[in-house]
């Protein structure tokens, strides 16, 4: 497989990061000018989340009927058309609106993207052809974070969603220039009836959870949301179990592997998923950084993650899935429990080396679960087992930022007051105590997990 075709697929991936920790930095200035709370904004972050999760599931039929490469032009389109929304946003309706209309780009681009990866790649090469795709889309948050600290410190925030307009002509330029068509599946027939549920479902459950603790509206709809969006889960899958060709087929679930990757993968991300909506505004909030100095220092992670690319595949090689998984969430743990310690009289270099380090065996982990979650499956399932391991990435990501805005709200209710920086602190340790709930989990693997994804077949 060429390596230009990841490269070129990871041009959506630049944008998706970039603007996810672009819009990071950003968050107090965006509150400020629309008339809202830094608090209220994760109700946005929630909106481009939700918006995934709706639209994932029939990311893989698109393709098999459309084509993956006039998928992927489409979607970048509609990232790009949102993007512009966002700028022009003056309200926090507007902007959530315009979250949501980014989300349905997001929604196609990533998974169409990994789809052609992995019908393309054999197994052996999966973890090797990830560590390409994500090299590029982790760019976006070495410069996102400094670059939107400086435009909104020194111009606007309006300009840290203008950017996305270059980026996504370019990428729909070399998708239509370089990327060949890939081999369709034949078009199932479209689950309408799953989707009707599943949808739903999704966005109840995340806005609910999001809104219980918003201070703009009664907890009461965030309540009744949530068990609206839980009873249309449990009539989904009693539907999914029931019929031939389900949007999500739960079955995949019978793979000790796959179900590894989604269950332990989800209590990972709840943890971790709250950092990009609360370290910078701690940083800011806590420590009076500006959006510009919360940056330079966030963008730390980046850095760690981008080197973790290039020596992944040994690590995994050398030590196994098993470990490796191990060691990147425990550290992943290690580094929410560090957040909770840190003052302003933390010396700077020990923030910034902790967070290299940490966002080293995060990018292990994202890399390595990537792969993982292909390991017992079979080509004919690719599809389905690609739709639902992104779906259950987004919710527990949304589900993270709602459950680290409501730690900080709960926090700040039961002290009265401002927020200060003793909120930001007990969030993150009970996040941390929630991402190791996953190391315990990934502990249960057989230590040879995972070996065929970086050892050739026989014959080959």
């Amino acid at each position: 497989m060429s390596r230009i075709t990841p490269l070129i697929l990871a041009t959506a991936l630049f944008m998706e990061n970039m603007d996810s920790t672009v819009i990071a930095t950003s968050l107090a200035a965006i509150a400020a000018d629309i008339g809202t709370t830094p608090i209220s904004l994760k109700l946005a972050l929630t909106a481009y989340l939700v918006a995934l999760a709706i639209f994932i599931p029939i990311s893989s039929w698109m393709a098999d009927r459309f084509g993956a490469r006039n998928v992927f032009r489409v979607a970048m389109a509609v990232f790009v058309l949102g993007s512009i929304a966002c700028a022009f946003a003056n309200s926090l309706g507007f902007f959530v609106g315009a979250r949501f209309l980014q989300g349905m780009g997001g929604a196609l681009m990533t998974p169409v993207a990994r789809l052609v990866l992995v019908r393309s790649t054999p197994r052996h090469e999966l973890v090797n052809a990830m560590a390409w795709l994500t090299i590029p889309g982790l760019i976006g948050p070495i410069v996102g974070p400094p670059f939107g600290g400086f435009l909104t410190t020194f111009f606007s925030w309006h300009w840290i969603f203008l950017i996305n307009v270059p980026i996504g002509i370019l990428g729909i330029l070399l998708v239509s220039r370089f990327l060949p068509e890939t081999m369709r599946n034949e078009p199932r027939r479209i689950d309408l009836t799953g989707f009707a549920l599943a949808g739903p479902a999704f966005a109840l459950f995340a806005f609910g959870t999001s809104v219980i603790s918003l201070p703009a509206l009664p907890p009461m709809i965030g309540v009744v949301a949530t068990a609206m969006g839980i009873g249309l889960a449990v009539l989904y899958a009693r539907h999914a179990l029931s019929t031939d060709n389900p949007l999500f087929n739960l079955r995949l679930l019978r793979f000790p592997f796959f179900r590894s990757s989604v269950i332990a993968g989800t209590f990972f991300r709840l943890g971790q998923g709250a950092i990009p909506f609360l370290f910078p505004l701690m940083l800011q909030l806590g420590f009076g950084y500006s959006p510009f100095e919360s940056g330079m220092i966030t963008f730390a992670g980046a850095v760690g993650a981008i080197i973790a690319k290039f020596v992944a595949i040994g690590i995994f090689v050398k030590i196994g899935f098993r470990l490796a998984l191990v060691l990147s969430t425990a550290v992943s743990a290690g580094g929410l429990f560090a957040m909770g310690l840190y003052t302003p009289e933390t010396p700077i270099l020990v923030i910034i080396a902790i967070l290299i380090f940490v966002g080293f065996w995060q990018s292990v982990f994202w890399t390595g679960s990537g792969a993982f979650a292909f390991a017992d499956i079979d080509d004919k399932d690719a599809g389905q087992a690609n739709v639902m391991s992104q779906v259950s990435v987004q919710l527990s990501i949304a589900l993270g930022v709602a459950l680290g805005g409501g730690m900080l709200e709960a926090s700040t209710a039961l002290r009265g007051g401002e927020i200060t920086l003793i909120d930001f602190h007990t969030a993150f340790i009970i996040l941390a105590i929630v991402c190791l709930v996953s190391t315990a989990l990934f502990l249960r693997l057989p230590r040879n997990a995972g070996h065929q994804l970086t050892s050739k077949p026989a014959g080959h």
